[in-house]
C-alpha cells in the first residue's frame, strides 16, 4: 500500500467494554482523519428501537439513521483517546439514552510482503463496482442461481462480511435474492416476471467484523431480461366501421389496434396485421395495413342492396410476424351505409277520385311507391309533389311518414260549376339528393296521374271578390255611398233574392242595403279619433239567399288621409338686434303626405312686404329679414303659410326690430305707430316737443296776463341741467289747435326762409337784429342778455331774469318756429309734424322730457346720468347733430 494507507483504510475493531448496551463504544481509528471519513457504525436499534431523534455531542461528527458515524471536518487526534456522547431520543415514548462513543488511535502494523501486494491492488478497484447483473425472465434454474458477485479489495487485508438490503432482499418480494456473508455472491431463489419486476436496486455492504465500513455502500442494480412469453392482444373484442355504399377504393374505413406486454422497441412487440377470412367468402372487398392496421376499401363497387355488411377475421403476430412468434385473432365488422342510389317509382301510372264541391281539408286520396334503399332513411323517404294541374293551388299532397305514401288532399273548395273534373299529374322524389352509382344510367322522375271527379251540391251565395277594398277620405259626411258589394248564387249566376247584412260587434263604420248591397258611411271616419287610428278596419258582410244558405265576404274599409287642417308657425314673437340676423320661420301640419311640406310663405301686406322679405330654407322652414332701409321698431307682420295640398293658413309674426347688441336689452317697449306701424322720425319727435314747449308757454301766459299786478318771477337758471324736468304723467297730450298759438303776422315781412339740406331740414328764422332760435343757446347771435341790457352784452346776474323778460323773448319766437314748421316747401299746412300724443303705458324712470318747466325751486335731476339705452341713442344722434 502507498504511505498514505493508514489514513485511508479504516479498517478498525468496534468494542464493547461493558456488558451493556448504550454505555460505551470505542472505535479505533488514525491519528488523521479527513472531512466525510466513516469513523464506524453503532447498533442504534440495540439501544432504542425507535430513536426518532439522533445528534452528537461534538460538532466533529455527525450520526447517520443506520448508525454511520462521520466526520464533519478534518480532525486531528491530539491526544491518544477521544470521546463523544451519542444522544438517542424518542419523543413519543418519551425515553433518552446516550452511547459513549471513544477514538483510540491505532497501532500501525507492517508487515514484510504487504507493501508489493497493497501496490498492486492500489491500481484498480474493479471488484467493488460491477456491472448491472442480468437474470433471465422466467428462469427455469437450478435454484439457487448466482447472478453475481461483489468484493472488496480490502478483503486481501482484513476480514470482511458483506450483506444487502433493498426490493427482494428485505423489501417486497423478499427472499427473492440473497448475498452469502463471506464470499459476497448474489443469488436468486426462484424465476422473475419482467412484466411485474422490470429491475431491482439492492444496496450491498462491506463491514469487518467490528462494524467498521472501509468501503462506501454500493448501489447495485439487477436487470431482469425480457422473454417471449405474451402474445400480443386486441384493444377490444369487435371492432365496427362503417363506409358508404359504391365507396371508392383506397378510402380508409377504420383503424384495428393491438398491444404487447413485453419489453417494447424488442422484437418481442413488434406487431404485424393480416385478414384471415371474409363473410361472405366472395371477393375480397377491404385490405388490411401489416404495420399500422389501417382498414381500406379494396372492391370497386360496394353495394348495399347485395351485401349490408362484411366480417373480418384479423390475425396480429409479434416477432415481425415471422411463424414462431406468438398471435392473437379479432373480428371486425363493416357496415355498408346506405346511399341514394335506388330512385323511387309508384305502383300505379293512373289513380280516379271524387270529392264534393266546396269540400275544404279532405282527404281524397292515398298513393304509394317502391324505393329498394334502405327503409327510414332519407334515400327511400319520399317526397310528393303536383307537377301539373294545380294551378289554383286547390291541391295539396303530403307524406305519411309512417307507411311512406302519399296523401292527396282538397284545401279550397271545388266549384262544381266551374270545372266537373280535374286532372292532375303528381311526382315523386327521396329526401336525399340522388346519386348516381358507378356504370349506372341516370333515370327520369317517377311520375303517376290523377283524375278528380267534382260532385255538384247546392251552395249559398258566393261574394266576388270575397275581400273588398274601399277607400273612404277623411271626414266625408254621414251617409256618403263609398261602394257596392254583391253577391251571386253560383246555380243562377245572378243576385235575385239575395239580402245583406253586417253581423253585429264590429266596427261601426259603415252599413250595407239589404237588397241592393249599397255601403254608406254612418260616422265621420277621421283617423285622430280612437279606433279609426289604424286607418282600417275588416268588416264580414252576409248574403242569405231564398233558401236560407249563406255566404261570407269582407269589406276593408280604409281611411284615407284628406287636408284637413291648416299650416301654422309654430313660434310666432321674436326680437331682432342691429345685427339683423334672419329669422327662421317654421311650420307644422297635421296632415299627411301629400297634404303637408313642403310649405309657401308670403307677406300678406303689402306695404311690409316692401320693407321685408321671405327667402326659401327647405321644405318646413322660411327666413324672414328686413331690408335695409327698415326703421327700428315693432311689426306686426301677417304671413300666409300654403301647404302641398294647397290650404292657406294665416300667422302673424311679431317682430321687435330693436337697436340692441342682444335680445335680452329690448323688452318690447319700442313704439310704434297705430296707422302704419312705423316708429316716429327725428323731426316729428322735435315737433312733439316743440308743441308741448308752446303750450307750456301758453298756459304760463294765461296765468300772467290773469294776476293782479306786475309779477316779477325769477326764472330758473338756463343751464342744461333745468331744461328736463321730472314728470311722472306720460298719459296722451291734448291736440294743439291752431288758435292757441300766437299768430304772428310779420313773420313774412321779416324774412323768415328755410334751408333743405340732404335728407332733413334746417329752418333758421331772422327778427329784428336777427334774433333767433339758436340766441337761446348762447351761440353768436343775440342772446337774452343782451336783449336785456340793449347793448349786446349778456349780464353775469347767475342766468336769472324776470318771468316778463322771459315771456317777451321765446313767445314770438317759439310762434314763428312752430308756424314755419306746420308748412311745407310751398307754404302749405303739413300734417306730418304735430300729431297726438298715442298712450304708452306707465312711466319710465328717466321721466318726462321738458324743457319750459314751471317749477321755482332746484331739484335733483341726477336720474339724467342713468338714462335707459333707447334715451342714450337719442341723447347720442341729437349731439351728432
Amino acid at each position: 500500500m502507498a504511505p498514505a494507507a493508514p489514513r485511508l483504510i479504516l479498517g478498525l475493531l468496534v468494542l464493547s467494554l461493558c456488558c451493556e448496551a448504550c454505555k460505551k463504544v470505542i472505535f479505533h481509528v488514525p491519528s488523521e482523519l479527513e472531512a466525510d471519513t466513516l469513523v464506524g457504525r453503532v447498533d442504534l436499534k440495540e439501544c432504542l428501537q425507535s430513536a426518532e431523534f439522533i445528534s452528537s455531542s461534538d460538532g466533529n461528527f455527525k450520526v447517520l439513521e443506520d448508525g454511520s458515524v462521520y466526520t464533519t471536518s478534518a480532525l486531528s487526534l491530539s491526544a491518544e483517546k477521544k470521546t463523544f456522547t451519542i444522544l438517542l431520543k424518542d419523543i413519543q415514548e418519551q425515553v433518552q439514552k446516550k452511547i459513549h462513543v471513544s477514538l483510540v488511535e491505532e497501532q500501525k502494523k507492517t508487515p514484510k510482503t504487504r507493501h508489493a501486494r497493497d501496490t498492486v491492488l492500489k491500481r484498480t478497484k474493479r471488484r467493488w463496482g460491477p456491472i448491472p447483473s442480468v437474470m433471465i425472465e422466467n428462469s427455469l434454474g437450478p435454484f439457487p442461481l448466482q447472478i453475481q458477485q461483489v468484493q472488496s479489495d480490502t478483503a486481501q487485508n482484513y476480514t470482511i462480511y458483506y450483506s444487502a438490503t433493498g426490493p427482494g432482499i428485505d423489501q417486497d418480494p423478499k427472499g427473492l435474492f440473497y448475498i452469502e456473508r463471506e464470499t459476497g455472491n448474489i443469488f436468486a431463489t426462484r424465476a422473475v416476471d419482467r412484466e411485474q419486476y422490470p429491475s431491482f436496486q439492492i444496496i450491498c455492504f462491506a463491514t469487518t467484523p467490528d462494524g467498521y465500513s472501509p468501503e462506501v455502500p454500493l448501489v447495485h442494480t439487477i436487470r431482469i431480461e425480457d422473454d417471449n412469453d405474451n402474445a400480443p392482444y386486441f384493444t377490444q373484442d369487435l371492432f365496427e366501421f362503417c363506409v358508404p355504399e359504391n365507396s371508392k377504393p383506397g378510402v380508409v374505413v377504420g383503424k384495428v389496434i393491438a398491444e404487447d406486454r413485453d419489453e417494447p422497441y424488442t422484437l418481442h412487440t413488434t406487431l404485424k396485421y393480416r385478414i384471415v377470412s371474409q363473410t361472405p367468402p366472395i371477393t375480397p372487398a377491404f385490405s388490411l395495413h401489416g404495420d399500422t392496421g389501417v382498414i381500406s376499401v379494396l372492391l370497386p363497387q360496394l353495394d348495399r342492396e347485395l351485401v349490408p355488411s362484411y366480417t373480418l377475421l384479423v390475425e396480429v403476430r409479434d416477432m415481425a410476424g415471422q411463424p414462431f412468434g406468438l398471435c392473437t385473432t379479432g373480428t371486425v365488422v363493416v357496415k355498408i351505409e346506405d346511399t341514394n342510389d335506388n330512385a323511387p317509382s309508384f305502383k300505379q301510372l293512373q289513380y280516379e277520385t271524387r270529392v264534393e264541391e266546396n269540400r275544404v281539408n279532405v282527404e281524397i286520396l292515398r298513393v304509394s311507391v317502391v324505393d329498394l334503399d334502405e327503409p327510414g332513411s332519407p334515400g327511400s323517404g319520399a317526397v310528393y309533389e303536383i307537377i301539373r294541374g294545380n294551378d289554383d293551388q286547390a291541391f295539396e299532397i303530403t307524406t305519411d311518414k309512417n307507411t311512406n305514401e302519399g296523401i292527396l288532399c282538397v284545401v279550397k273548395g271545388l266549384d262544381y260549376e266551374t270545372a266537373k273534373q280535374r286532372v292532375l299529374v303528381i311526382g315523386v322524389n327521396n329526401e336525399a339528393p340522388y346519386l348516381l352509382a358507378p356504370h349506372s344510367q341516370q333515370l327520369s322522375q317517377s311520375t303517376s296521374s290523377v283524375t278528380v271527379h267534382v260532385l255538384d251540391v247546392d251552395e249559398g251565395p258566393v261574394f266576388k271578390p270575397c275581400l273588398l277594398r274601399l277607400d273612404v277620405k277623411e271626414c266625408e259626411d254621414i251617409g256618403t255611398a263609398i261602394g257596392r258589394y254583391v253577391a251571386e248564387d253560383p246555380e243562377t249566376g245572378n243576385s235575385e233574392g239575395i239580402r245583406y247584412r253586417i253581423p253585429p260587434g264590429q266596427c261601426n263604420w259603415i252599413n250595407i242595403d239589404d237588397r241592393s248591397g249599397e255601403v254608406r258611411t254612418v260616422r265621420v271616419l277621421d283617423r285622430d279619433i280612437g279606433e279609426m287610428r289604424r286607418g282600417q278596419c275588416n268588416i264580414t258582410v252576409l248574403a242569405i239567399d231564398r233558401n236560407g244558405k249563406t255566404g261570407t265576404g269582407t269589406i276593408q274599409v280604409c281611411i284615407v288621409p284628406g287636408n284637413k287642417n291648416f299650416p301654422r308657425i309654430t313660434q310666432t314673437d321674436y326680437i331682432m338686434c342691429r345685427d339683423r340676423k334672419p329669422i327662421c320661420l317654421t311650420a307644422e301640419d297635421g296632415d299627411e303626405a301629400p297634404y303637408s311640406a313642403p310649405f309657401v310663405y308670403r307677406i300678406s301686406d303689402r306695404n311690409l312686404a316692401s320693407m321685408w322679405k321671405l327667402t326659401p330654407h327647405d321644405g318646413n322652414s322660411w327666413y324672414l329679414s328686413p331690408k335695409s332701409d327698415t326703421p327700428y321698431g315693432i311689426y306686426e307682420i301677417p304671413v300666409s303659410v300654403t301647404d302641398n295640398g294647397g290650404k292657406i293658413g294665416e300667422n302673424v309674426v311679431r317682430v321687435n326690430l330693436c337697436d340692441c347688441v342682444t335680445p335680452t336689452e329690448c323688452d318690447g317697449r319700442t313704439r310704434q305707430l297705430s296707422g302704419g306701424n312705423v316708429t316716429l322720425g327725428l323731426w316729428a319727435i322735435l315737433a312733439m316737443i316743440l308743441g308741448s314747449l308752446l303750450l307750456l308757454l301758453i298756459l304760463i301766459t294765461i296765468c300772467g296776463c290773469c294776476g293782479a299786478g306786475v309779477m316779477h318771477r325769477q326764472v330758473t337758471d338756463d343751464c342744461a341741467n333745468h331744461n328736463l324736468i321730472i314728470s311722472n304723467t306720460e298719459a296722451p297730450g291734448e291736440e294743439v289747435m291752431d288758435h292757441n298759438i300766437i299768430p304772428l303776422q310779420n313773420t313774412c315781412d321779416q324774412g323768415g326762409y328755410g334751408v333743405k339740406t340732404g335728407e332733413q331740414q334746417t329752418f333758421e328764422m331772422v327778427k329784428g337784429r336777427g334774433h333767433t332760435l339758436e340766441s337761446v343757446k348762447g351761440g353768436g347771435h343775440q342772446t337774452l342778455g343782451s336783449v336785456k341790457e340793449g347793448g349786446g352784452q349778456p349780464m353775469m346776474d347767475t342766468c336769472r331774469y324776470s318771468y316778463s323778460e322771459w315771456h317777451n323773448f321765446t313767445h314770438p319766437r317759439l310762434g314763428e318756429k312752430v308756424h314755419l314748421c306746420r308748412q311745407d316747401e310751398e307754404q302749405k299746412h303739413s300734417e306730418d309734424y304735430l300729431l297726438s300724443y298715442n298712450y304708452e303705458g306707465k312711466g319710465s324712470l328717466a321721466g318726462s322730457v321738458g324743457c319750459c318747466s314751471d317749477q321755482h325751486e332746484e331739484e335733483a335731476l341726477d336720474f339724467l346720468d342713468q338714462l335707459e339705452p333707447k334715451f342714450r341713442t337719442l341723447a347720442e344722434t341729437c349731439i351728432k347733430r
